[in-house]
């Protein structure tokens, strides 16, 4: 098994250059507290940037803070093309499932998008919340999946605002079942930003395809079946990650 991943400052691992790293607050009690970690086991150190310290726990104190002696200091860059998912708001939880999932997966960036078919709509405190609920599911993913360099979650975007991110991708692209052309046979870049729209339970309304025609993602489909808003956007991350090289 390979070893657990904690969350420490930006720039905390530069500054120890490699020597003994501290892991107190939150994560610091989960490690102590929850995983029970002791001195001598195995411990990965990342500021979600990129940049890790690989080593072992050099000594316990409390119940939240322990003290790691780093032997390995790595980078993970970040990877071309970037593939950004802009996934219109689910009903329930599965908005958690979909960004748990695709951060599994490798996304780099997720975008909610409150599509005119959407049934769940964010507004004040309660899309505060839910935008909070997402960020911490994609970090807590990229954690379990020994991630070095976390997915983006952005603020919510409308249907408008999109217009911007879609116009200045390098491939931009409208998941829909009807699209006249499979994603599988899409011409790729090898660089520069893929962004990916995966519409709501109801589906991308006709204006909302003008739109984004006008701002040139053209539909594309992913396969002979209708999937759920919840898994369009990590097959087709899936599905991008192997052609373009990433997965090799």
């Amino acid at each position: 098994m390979t070893a657990p991943v904690f969350i420490v400052e930006p720039g905390q691992l530069r500054e120890a250059g490699g020597g003994r790293v501290v892991l107190s607050g939150a994560e610091g009690r989960h490690a102590v507290s929850v995983r029970r970690l002791a001195v001598g086991e195995e411990i990965v150190l990342t500021d979600g940037e990129g940049a890790g310290g690989y080593g072992v726990v050099a000594s316990v104190e409390g119940k939240d803070r322990l003290e790691v002696a780093v032997s390995e200091l790595r980078t993970e860059p970040a990877r071309a093309p970037r593939i950004t998912v802009v996934q219109a708001l689910p009903k329930g939880d599965r908005g958690e499932l979909a960004v748990e999932t695709m951060t599994e997966t490798g996304v780099d960036a997720i975008v909610p998008w409150a599509a005119s078919r959407c049934i769940t709509q964010w507004r004040g405190d309660r899309g505060a919340k839910a935008l909070a609920k997402w960020r911490s599911t994609a970090r807590e993913a990229a954690k379990q999946s020994r991630r070095l360099r976390f997915p983006e979650v952005a603020e919510m975007m409308t249907t408008r605002q999109l217009a911007g991110l879609l116009g200045g991708a390098a491939f931009a692209a409208v998941l829909h079942e009807e699209g006249s052309a499979p994603l599988a046979d899409a011409e790729l870049p090898s660089e520069g930003d893929i962004v990916l729209v995966v519409g709501p339970e109801g589906g991308v309304s006709p204006d909302e395809l003008d739109a984004f025609a006008a701002a040139g993602a053209k539909p594309y489909r992913l396969g002979p079946t209708v999937l759920r808003t919840s898994t369009a956007g990590v097959a087709a991350t899936a599905l991008l990650l192997g052609r373009t090289g990433r997965w090799s």
